[in-house]
């Protein structure tokens, strides 16, 4: 598509204020339009038309803009000229430079200038293949334009998507300077100035620029400076966020704007408008003009946020990159580097959600072959909890002594039987001692353990037969040994050699080779012991310091166990808390 400046299939802007020497009538050019091909008309107004041509004297393309009489009113000369002198002395990539002014044999007026290819802004935001990239880019070059014609005391009063024109390659230009205004002029505005139709076009009237994207100032009839332009830029802005309007068509939008805008993200919050956009469009939208930023502050906002958006751009890229790394690795088994890539895909891009789902696979979800490096973490773990227990253990087991003075106190009537408990009891607190010290202890070495354990209870039922106390105290003994990770894994075979220790002298008195402790008779269990005796107060000591004995020390060691456990599960909680805190929340 082709288009010229100040030009579209509506009405042109006619009387404009005489900011520049005005002369009633244009001398003779001397190149005249002989000296181009002229091409088919591009664009039609109220007082003037523009079409192709071709200068044949340097062989390039030009589009010519030529006043559709002969005789203009001084008014509408006047605004002819100004617009062809303001874009000449605008020396910007993003303002159309004016070849040359003249008139041609008839005595009508034109100007030359760059041809230009592309389609409007407004043109663009409708796309919905436009990203919001390509529209803030061609933002801050009209902004940077705009900056321009400021510092050189020009002000355009309609600025609007449909006088922005993107060209084919990224090119950027602003149109339609008719109506523009030259501050250091103090001319009054001459009766019949233009406003642009509600439609978008312009007719005559008494207001300039284009209702919603005109500032508040310019529909209150106010002095006009560089901030009209700004709000002008705000409202752009607020259409490329939203790809909608800021005010509504017609005459609705004169009231609208009169009253503060509403940001782009109360508007349309599901659109997740990047906070610095939404800063940005608001100030320019002030309703009192000092309190706009330039045209130029404006630009470098949006392109400060470019400029991060395309590092986040990057990162984003990173980020997959690594995604895939992890996903190849864990496959592969390697899940440390797996764990280590999704973990620097996470930092690269906190809000992705694949990131997030293989992080969090991998640290609350339990590998089905361990890594070595876990394995070994794990290994050092049970060692310290072995240390642990081992440390109770051997103090329990040298509580196991007090048997020897409640005996004493009773009467001891088999002192074999004593001495080798209490020998017995020696030898696994020793060995509790020795496991908390080496705690990576062979397996062999650690069934011995056991099988001392099942020893004892078999050699505690000959005090006073298999029923009064020894389950219990198999059972505390039962306890403490599952407290060992190497038990633990391995239960049944350590509950069948206690079970072992505790049964194995009934069928041996039943059988008749040791001494019965118990009987059976008359609906009575009587328990005999053959090495304390069980009459007397000391039968009552005994029984009782040992019940005493095994609920404290079975009370102790179950305390302790479960004390680790409530530990361990803070600790977890705790961790798995804090890491999900690292991970983004799903919306």
């Amino acid at each position: 598509m082709t288009r010229a400046p100040d030009c579209d299939d509506k009405t042109l802007p006619d009387p404009v204020e005489p900011t520049m020497p005005v002369e009633p009538t244009m001398p003779a050019s001397p190149s005249p339009l002989a000296d181009y091909q002229l091409g088919g008309v591009i664009g039609r107004g109220g007082m003037g038309e523009v079409f192709a041509a071709r200068d044949l004297r340097i062989g390039r393309e030009v589009a010519i803009k030529r006043m559709l009489t002969a005789e203009p009113t001084a008014d509408a000369l006047a605004r002819f000229q100004r617009e062809a002198r303001i874009q000449a002395r605008l020396d910007h990539p993003a303002i159309v430079p004016v070849h040359e002014l003249g008139a041609d044999a008839e005595g009508r007026p034109y100007f030359t200038m760059k041809r230009l290819a592309g389609v409007t802004l407004n043109k663009v935001i409708a796309s919905p293949t436009a990203s919001l990239q390509r529209l803030l880019r061609a933002f801050v070059d009209v902004c940077l334009a705009i900056e321009l014609a400021h510092t050189k005391g020009v002000i355009h009063r309609d600025l609007k998507p449909s006088n922005i024109m993107v060209g084919d390659y990224g090119e950027v230009y602003v149109l339609d300077w008719g109506v523009a205004r030259v501050v250091a002029d103090q001319a009054d505005e001459p009766a019949g100035i233009a406003i642009p139709t509600f439609d978008g076009g312009t007719a005559a009237g008494t207001l300039l620029g284009t209702p919603g994207y005109m500032a508040p100032e310019q529909i209150r009839d106010e002095a006009v400076g560089p901030a009209a332009d700004v709000y002008a830029l705000g409202s752009i802005l607020f259409e490329i966020i939203t790809r909608e309007p800021l005010h509504p068509r017609g005459v609705a939008a004169l009231i609208t704007t009169l009253e503060p805008a509403k940001a782009p993200s109360l508007r349309h919050p599901e659109r997740a408008i990047p906070p610095e956009l939404d800063a940005a469009c608001i100030e320019a939208l002030a309703l009192v003009a000092a309190q706009r930023p330039t045209a130029g502050r404006l630009g470098e906002r949006i392109q400060r946020y470019l400029d991060g958006d395309r590092d986040h751009e990057r990162r984003r890229l990173l980020a997959a990159e690594q995604l895939a790394r992890a996903r190849v690795a864990l496959v592969a088994g390697a899940r440390a580097e797996a764990m280590r890539a999704g973990g620097r895909a996470l930092a690269l891009d906190p809000e992705s959600a694949d990131a997030a789902a293989l992080v969090s696979q991998l640290m609350l979800e339990p590998p089905t072959a361990l890594p070595p490096e876990l394995r070994a973490e794990i290994v050092a773990s049970e060692v310290a909890d072995v240390q642990r227990h081992a440390r109770r253990s051997k103090f329990a087991f040298l509580s196991g002594i007090i048997l020897l003075p409640l005996g004493l106190i009773a009467g001891i009537e088999s002192w074999p039987v004593v001495i080798g408990f209490s020998a017995l009891a020696l030898l696994l607190a020793a060995a509790a001692w020795s496991l908390q010290r080496r705690p990576e202890r062979r397996l062999y070495q650690m069934m011995t353990y056991a099988a001392g354990n099942a020893l004892l209870i078999a050699v505690i039922g000959r005090f006073c037969g298999p029923f009064i106390f020894v389950p219990a105290v198999a059972s505390v003994i039962t306890m403490s040994m599952m407290a060992y990770p190497v038990f633990a894994r391995r239960a049944r075979i350590m509950t069948g050699a206690i079970l072992a220790g505790w049964l194995t002298p009934v069928a041996f008195e039943q059988l008749g080779v040791l001494e019965k402790t118990w009987s059976v008779a008359n609906g009575v269990i009587s328990s005999t012991s053959h090495s304390i005796d069980l009459s007397g107060a000391g039968a009552l000591a005994l029984v009782f310091g040992s019940g005493f004995g095994t609920i404290v020390i079975a009370g102790t060691m179950a305390s302790a166990h479960t004390r680790a456990q409530l530990d361990a599960r803070t600790k977890l909680e705790s961790q798995a808390w804090h890491l999900r805190q690292l991970l983004p929340r799903s919306r």
